[in-house]
């Protein structure tokens, strides 16, 4: 097989296996049109293509690519279901089915489905009522403060850091290009930008929206598109914040959150059965390490 045959197979593979439909390079050669069994898309050396493969492959597809479901996705995921098929059939005639890494692969595929199903047959998080939905609404609502924040934040671990981002700000560097170019919170791609904030003032610990108290108070003093003349020590990070934005604080409806909270409280939920499961195993097991 020349490179751009090899490159070209490859790329097929791989985009079945991730359910990514890509243009299918090479057309295999086709039998004439004959009636298949019902539920058979292609039959390909005597091994039959389901139905149900080429359906799973399309709904891949559109979680992956946000691709219709059409004749055209169809008939190229067809072909791409064909070659696969084609490629697995030379690897079996060439008993890559007896190399170790192969074996270990399908061990692990192995573990990982009797495992998981295993969990979810066994696991059992108590289910989420409309009053536990309806109490956590009301939690959150008599948390917020009369006005909400748009920060910014660039969060550096050392003080030498933190010395140049200050200095670069006071010479009029740009805080959201700062905030890519030194900080670690996973807020740098967006240039530090957090979501809007509201705590009641004087902000208290554990009140905070998630945010250290220092970087809290800090927020609740600074101007619209004031920055923190110095950066802010929480252990050992260093926060320099902007405030973007300041309103009164704007309390969405029940009916407009109650979905997004039910699904935070069925996590909530699910991770303390998970919890109590595996805390259940290790009591009762025999560990040696």
């Amino acid at each position: 097989m020349n490179r751009a045959s090899y490159k070209t197979a490859l790329a097929t593979a791989l985009a079945i296996g991730f359910g990514v439909a890509v243009p299918a390079f090479a057309q295999t050669a086709s039998a004439p049109a004959a009636s298949l069994p019902a539920g058979t898309v292609a039959i390909v050396n005597g091994v039959a293509i389901p139905q149900s493969q080429l359906d799973e492959a399309v709904r891949l597809a559109g979680q992956m690519g946000h691709q219709s479901d059409t004749p055209q996705l169809r008939q190229v995921l067809k072909q791409q279901l064909i070659e696969r098929e084609l490629f697995r059939q030379g690897a079996e005639k060439a008993h890559y089915d007896t190399k170790p890494e192969v074996r270990q692969a399908m061990n692990e595929a192995k573990v990982n489905a009797e495992t998981q199903l295993y969990l979810k047959d066994t696991i059992h998080p108590e289910p989420v009522t409309d009053a536990q939905v309806k109490a956590r609404y009301d939690a959150i609502v008599a948390s917020l403060g009369k006005e909400e924040y748009k920060p910014r934040i660039i969060a550096v671990s050392d003080p030498m850091t933190a010395a140049t981002v200050v200095s670069e700000l006071k010479a009029g560097k740009a805080f959201d290009l700062l905030a890519q170019q030194y900080s670690v919170a996973p807020s740098k791609t967006s240039g530090g930008q957090l979501p809007w904030v509201s705590f009641k003032t004087p902000v208290t610990e554990g009140k905070t929206s998630g945010l250290p108290l220092a970087v809290a108070q800090a927020i609740t003093q600074l101007p619209v598109g004031g920055v923190s003349p110095e950066a802010i020590a929480v252990g050992n990070v260093r926060f320099i914040v902007k405030l973007d934005a300041k309103r009164p604080t704007q309390v969405p409806v029940f009916d407009q959150v109650k979905g997004t909270i039910r699904l935070q409280l069925q996590m909530l939920s699910a991770e303390k059965a998970a919890a109590e499961f595996t805390a259940g195993l290790m009591k009762d097991a025999t560990i040696q390490q």
